[in-house]
């Protein structure tokens, strides 16, 4: 009841879960929903010119370099999820190790996160829908947004129905982008081994992966911060715990497992695009400013010929299927937090029928498209700075996560071997690389030049970055003062002892612990 402490013993037996289609998702399944969150073609189109412009030839060992981090923190996420199949993930294990406002701040970092990136893959699978269809509608920017709000719509149709679908239609999505990244590849290989490769191409160099190589620390930073975005995504299969069979088990395999796909997938197919366009200014050369927005877009025509399409296709169904993906942890968040008063009971309704949080996900799709409309109003250049901002949301609660896990296993981190490397360094480790990629890139970004815009005599990027979280403080301190809150702010309706609890339906409330109305 309100006000009552519903913490229970550690031996309690846990409550059922939230009332979410339990054991629908295996290994693979996860692993394909946590591969299609990233979006592996839309980001690599997205991303790789820019890194090749902050680092050059080092663009490579860049994305190996920041796959560490996201390496060890996959580890954090496997070994939390092993004690706490929660799909309220970094909010859950925040809230059990630090207390209810670390724990609510790092939900909103999830949150913030998944708005920011839904408005611009709506707006990347709008462009390349109308680039596939009428390419000049593609330059009408209404009909691009209104293109993109459709998306979303449809993708948060898909995500409310259940994720049995969602698996279903990820399962086509995903096999699209990695045919076009096989066929980009093999083309590129074969091109330069023909010797048709266009002026300025060259063979791969083994200097291209020396960590001592880069010539500037602020272009190392921006460098792996872009990098961390394209790795970013692959924690939805442990937003989805508890719809997974072996929830303990199979969602930390598949983010360790996805984590070591996507190493291999981006670093071959840089060194594959950097080998056959060169690092030229001029031309398809990847350090042409031209070509940064999208790299795929400039080398389409030049490599694939008649068969330009299929690339277009692949950036399309890359950033259309990730919109769907991206739904799923938000609104899977969203609904723990107010299965633990930290949100209004709404947010923690599941429909009767199809099992999912219909409440959130329907608030997270139209959120979205609030959000997207209104950056594209204001600029595009403000929704591109958006998605540079986007690195500090991500590092912000990865590191959470990462110091979550050694703080609530810190009685037993000497008790193994196993617990010293995997829940004590390498989230440790992963967490403090994170914390100063987080500072470092916070301080750049403060440079008015930094990004496309200026507000207020600082970077746009800036802004975005910090602004998003700071407006999470005053969002958490809002509902502080409504009395349903106290519960949460005050350790009870969720610690470390706390099971998990159970919404039973749309249209049931909340049943705390002891069985009384929450």
């Amino acid at each position: 009841m309100p006000g009552q402490n519903t913490s229970v013993p550690a031996t309690a037996a846990p409550a059922a879960g939230k009332g979410l289609a339990a054991g629908t998702l295996g290994l693979f399944g996860s692993t394909v929903i946590g591969l299609a969150s990233t979006a592996p073609v839309y980001s690599l189109a997205a991303t790789l010119g820019f890194v090749v412009l902050a680092v050059g030839a080092q663009a490579p060992i860049a994305f190996i370099v920041a796959f560490v981090p996201m390496f060890l923190i996959a580890f954090a996420y496997r070994e939390l999820n092993r004690e706490i199949p929660d799909c309220g993930t970094t909010f859950t294990w925040a809230t059990k190790a630090f207390g209810p406002w670390v724990g609510w701040m790092g939900g909103w970092g999830v949150a913030v996160a998944g708005m920011v990136v839904l408005a611009n893959l709506a707006q990347i699978g709008g462009k390349y829908f109308w680039l596939l269809v009428n390419p000049e509608l593609a330059l009408d920017g209404m009909v691009v947004t209104l293109t993109g709000v459709v998306f979303i719509a449809v993708m948060t149709w898909i995500s409310y129905r259940g994720t049995e679908i969602g698996e279903k239609l990820q399962n086509v999505l995903l096999g699209i982008q990695y045919l076009a990244l096989i066929v980009f590849v093999v083309a590129a290989v074969v091109a330069i081994a023909t010797g048709t490769a266009p002026a300025g191409s060259t063979t791969p160099q083994l200097d291209w992966f020396n960590p001592f190589a880069f010539t500037s620390f602020s272009g190392f930073v921006e460098a792996v911060l872009l990098a961390l975005f394209i790795y970013w995504g692959w924690d939805t299969c442990l937003a989805l715990n508890e719809e997974t069979k072996d929830p303990e088990r199979t969602p930390g395999r598949a983010a360790v497992l996805t984590t070591v796909i996507l190493l291999v997938t981006y670093v071959g197919v840089t060194v594959a695009a950097m080998a056959y366009a060169g690092l030229g200014t001029g031309g398809v050369g990847l350090g042409n400013e031209t070509n940064a927005e999208d790299v795929f877009f400039a080398l389409k025509d030049v490599l694939f010929g008649p068969w330009a399409w299929l690339l277009v296709v692949a950036v399309m169904v890359s950033a259309v299927s990730s919109t769907q993906t991206t739904i799923l942890p938000t609104a899977r968040g969203t609904l723990a937090m107010a299965a633990y008063r930290a949100l209004p009971k709404r947010f923690g309704t599941v429909h009767p029928r199809y099992k999912t949080p219909a409440f959130s996900t329907f608030v997270m799709g139209v959120v979205s498209i609030v959000f997207y409309v209104g950056m594209t109003i204001i600029s595009e250049d403000f929704l591109s700075d958006t998605i540079l901002s986007l690195g500090l949301a991500i590092a912000f609660y990865y590191a959470i996560t990462g110091f979550s896990c050694v703080w609530y296993f810190r009685r037993e981190l000497f008790s193994s071997a196993h617990n010293v490397v995997f829940k004590l360094v390498f989230p440790l480790v992963g967490a403090l690389s994170l914390t100063a990629a987080f500072v470092f890139s916070a301080i750049d970004m403060f440079d008015p030049d930094y990004g496309y815009t200026v507000i207020w005599g600082v970077g746009g990027v800036f802004v975005v970055g910090i602004g998003s979280l700071a407006l999470g403080v005053v969002l958490m301190a809002l509902w502080f003062v409504f009395p349903r809150s106290k519960p949460f702010f005050r350790g009870e309706s969720l610690n470390r002892e706390t099971p998990i609890l159970v919404p039973e339906s749309e249209h049931a409330p909340l049943r705390s612990v002891d069985g009384g109305l929450a």
